[in-house]
């Protein structure tokens, strides 16, 4: 065990020993569904969260929740013009998302 797991583990049960890490919001329940959070880095995930919760989303998160919006308006789509409408604005959306989920990468480099 390395000096930083030890001093996370001493940190860890002293908050246990003081009693606070009882009574958390969710305690006791299941984790919730994800599945999202499996095909990106756990630290990227957390953060988000906590940004969400906070209210300030970064704008490549907004971005897929659209594109995410985009993509079910076009599969539930029933005529050609209305797919190819749909369809225009799915691939500007991801368009979008892309640009922002690189520079993002770029800017963390």
């Amino acid at each position: 065990m390395t000096g930083w797991q030890r001093l996370t583990e001493a940190q860890i049960r002293k908050a246990e020993a003081e009693g606070k890490l009882s009574g958390l919001a969710g305690e006791g329940e299941p984790l919730p569904h994800r599945p999202g959070d499996a095909l990106i880095d756990a630290g990227d995930a957390a953060g988000y969260r906590i940004m969400a919760e906070a209210g300030a989303l970064p704008e490549e998160i907004r971005l897929k929740a659209r594109l995410d919006a985009a993509r079910a308006d076009w599969q539930a789509a029933t005529t050609e013009p209305e797919k190819r409408r749909h369809m225009g604005r799915f691939a500007d959306l991801q368009m979008r998302y892309e640009i922002a989920r690189d520079a993002r990468r770029k800017f963390l480099r």
